[in-house]
């Protein structure tokens, strides 16, 4: 589990997360959800250790992340595994030398090993046999996957998605959302999405945590979203639902 307390940032005296208090659960996939420019990545970024926040502190199971000595900081980061919007991946590097990466980095396993570990994620993602592709060579659905493949290639315990279905398609995005889910149940790990994507949050919001301009104003899961008396909320569930509806009828 992840705990974040009285988590607040501000940038130039302009106040972006304001008193921020949450929980993130083993085995379920928690969203940080609300309209872009609401603090959804700034909030993420502290979560991570990327940012440090002005005040309040995050918890990895019970070991302070925040403010800790760079023992425990490394310590907690080689149990976090990231997929970043654009699947990040180096553009230099074949897909099973991307998914490598945090081995050769992080640890000094045997070359082997890390070979059957990799041949392993990549199943696991369904991406079998792609190893010597280049990410110019695969579709950007492809590329999400072998993202997810690299995040998880550490038997990592965390798992932060910033934006994992931008740019996809929605069967496509239906399909990583899926695949989040899944291993995060299969693994039983600490999964964080960051979307503003409402078939997201209706598909794998076991845990729901929403942002507006800055302040957490409300939790829940998606059994119970739509019950909320949240008016922003209603407010960004309804637009979400408007432009789907507009992009079907003009579709």
């Amino acid at each position: 589990m992840i705990e974040v307390n009285r988590l607040s940032k501000s940038f130039d005296d302009k106040n972006i997360l304001n008193d921020i208090s949450a929980q993130f659960y083993q085995g379920k996939t928690n969203l940080i959800i609300g309209s872009s420019g609401t603090g959804k990545s700034v909030f993420l970024k502290n979560i991570v250790g990327l940012i440090e926040p002005d005040e309040g502190e995050v918890l990895f199971d019970g070991r302070k992340f925040t403010r800790a000595d760079e023992n425990v900081k490394a310590d907690i980061r080689r149990e976090i595994g990231m997929l970043f919007q654009g699947g990040a991946l180096f553009d230099s590097k074949n897909v099973e030398q991307n998914i490598m990466f945090p081995l050769d980095v992080l640890t000094d396993m045997p070359k082997g090993e890390k070979l059957d570990r990799v041949n392993h994620c990549l199943e696991r993602v369904g991406m079998a046999g792609i190893n010597t592709k280049m990410p110019s060579e695969i579709s950007g659905g492809m590329k999400k996957r072998v993202g997810i493949a690299r995040a998880i290639v550490n038997d990592s315990k965390y798992l932060f998605c910033d934006e994992p279905n931008s740019g996809l398609d929605p069967q496509t995005s239906i399909r990583i959302d899926n695949l989040i889910h899944d291993i995060t149940e299969e693994l039983n790990i600490t999964t964080i999405v960051v979307t503003h994507d409402m078939n997201s949050v209706m598909e794998i919001g076991d845990s729901i945590v929403f942002l507006y301009k800055g302040k957490k104003l409300w939790e829940g899961n998606n059994d119970s979203i739509f019950d909320s008396d949240c008016e922003e909320l209603q407010d960004f569930i309804f637009a979400n639902k408007l432009m789907r509806a507009v992009k079907k009828n003009r579709g």
